[in-house]
């Protein structure tokens, strides 16, 4: 089945190069030309929208209020496509929910290659259950609630993904570069040690009655979510 891409730009010629290249890879494109045409296109078809290639710098809605929007609803993919090429930019992105990012101007070939690398990764790791739970932690991915002790826990879309991220790995070592591909993608700029900060980040909030976490350190190599079953 052809998957379905909403391309977000607002200049005119680059849309009308990428339109064709990505029609010629079998890809749907649905084209919005401002920030504001793209949130009604997205809210009219969310169901069918598997990618978004969203640019940061747009008329009525700029590309990062999109984001952050779209993120209170939904994982689906996003890639920011941008003539910024700033650290803290890039940054300000990832933090809120992009899942890649990509400089203007770039080759078309890159960007292809992006593509097929997140929606790959989307199918690879698709599947039909809805609730995680380990423990007294119960995470639900259709209500996108994180509950512990019957009581909602709180989290930011970063702490939701690694949290998430773990659950699907109970009782797993994963790498510190593990996880930073897999929670901040794989062009992720920053220092690594963003991944210690943000499990610090997750067991503040959800070890408050646990003398020991249950996110447990590897010592050299990374974390572990391990239940008492298998402490």
């Amino acid at each position: 089945m052809k998957k379905t891409i909403l391309l977000v730009e607002d200049e005119k010629s680059l849309v009308a190069y990428l339109e064709p290249e990505l029609q010629f890879e079998e890809y749907n494109v649905i084209t919005a030309k401002d920030g504001e045409q793209a949130w009604n296109l997205y809210q009219e078809d969310k169901d069918k929208i598997d990618l978004i290639i969203l640019d940061w710098m747009l008329p009525k809605l700029d590309g990062l209020e999109i984001l952050r929007r779209i993120r209170r609803h939904s994982k689906v993919p996003v890639i920011m496509m941008t003539a910024r090429d700033y650290i803290g930019d890039k940054v300000a992105g990832l933090d809120s929910g992009a899942d890649d990012y990509i400089t203007k101007p770039f080759d078309i070939e890159e960007l292809l290659a992006r593509i097929r690398v997140i929606i790959r990764h989307q199918d690879d790791t698709k599947d039909n259950q809805e609730t995680y739970q380990i423990n007294d932690l119960i995470l639900n991915t259709k209500s996108r609630q994180v509950i512990k002790n019957n009581q909602d826990i709180q989290l930011t879309q970063r702490e939701y993904d690694l949290l998430l991220i773990l659950l699907q790995n109970k009782n797993q070592t994963l790498t510190r570069d593990e996880l930073l591909d897999k929670v901040w993608g794989i062009d992720f700029d920053g220092q690594p040690n963003i991944v210690d900060v943000y499990v610090r980040y997750l067991r503040n909030k959800i070890d408050t009655d646990h003398h020991q976490s249950i996110i447990q350190t590897i010592r050299g190599v990374g974390y572990i979510l391990r239940d008492d079953n298998n402490a």
